[in-house]
């Protein structure tokens, strides 16, 4: 079942019920290039705010992990972000490639953890369920991921892959949030 898309972004409602805006941060992390995406969730609504990629660059692994914490941090004060979801980790055969995908995730999520607002929601989600949220196939590829992130945010132009795994994981936190709430588990963060 397709979400429906909100394509207004004026909020005013002219009948009395309260807006209910969640401001989504999704994150497709990499150690050279990790996406980002932002949407609002409006009732039971989606709409596109934003997305793109912060680029880390080749070389040394520390600077690449500080311009990562640095570019999620500027997002969560950028958009007031309500709610995180991101990628879980998964191996297939270099073992080396998932641990520097590792250290890229904790370079987000330290970000997200030091935020001065530590009520933001945290939810992660596999790529199998991402792909079976947004596609409806858990086996999706890459380029019927950014088709249907396109075509459910009605995006004039084609997003980045990475920018549009990114996108992917906010809306797959949109459906598993509202519709299947005890299939994930959205830890609030805190000291």
């Amino acid at each position: 079942m397709r979400k429906s898309v909100t394509l207004s972004q004026n909020n005013s409602k002219t009948d009395s019920r309260a807006v209910v805006t969640r401001i989504i941060l999704g994150i497709d992390p990499g150690s050279r290039i990790t996406g980002f995406g932002v949407i609002a969730l409006e009732n039971r609504h989606y709409r596109y705010i934003s997305c793109g990629c912060i680029y880390a660059g080749k070389g040394k692994l520390l600077p690449r992990l500080r311009k990562i914490h640095q570019g999620i941090s500027e997002l969560l004060k950028k958009y007031t972000i309500n709610e995180v979801a991101i990628e879980q980790i998964f191996v297939r055969h270099n073992v080396q490639s998932a641990l520097k995908l590792a250290q890229a995730r904790g370079a987000a999520l330290t970000a997200i953890a030091s935020y001065h607002d530590l009520s933001i929601g945290f939810a992660e989600y596999t790529p199998r369920m991402i792909k079976k949220a947004v596609v409806g196939y858990g086996a999706a590829d890459k380029k019927q991921v950014q088709h249907m992130v396109q075509q459910l945010l009605n995006l004039s132009g084609m997003p980045s892959v990475d920018a549009a795994d990114a996108l992917a994981i906010a809306l797959c936190h949109t459906v598993y949030r509202d519709e299947n709430t005890e299939k994930i588990n959205i830890e609030r963060i805190a000291c």
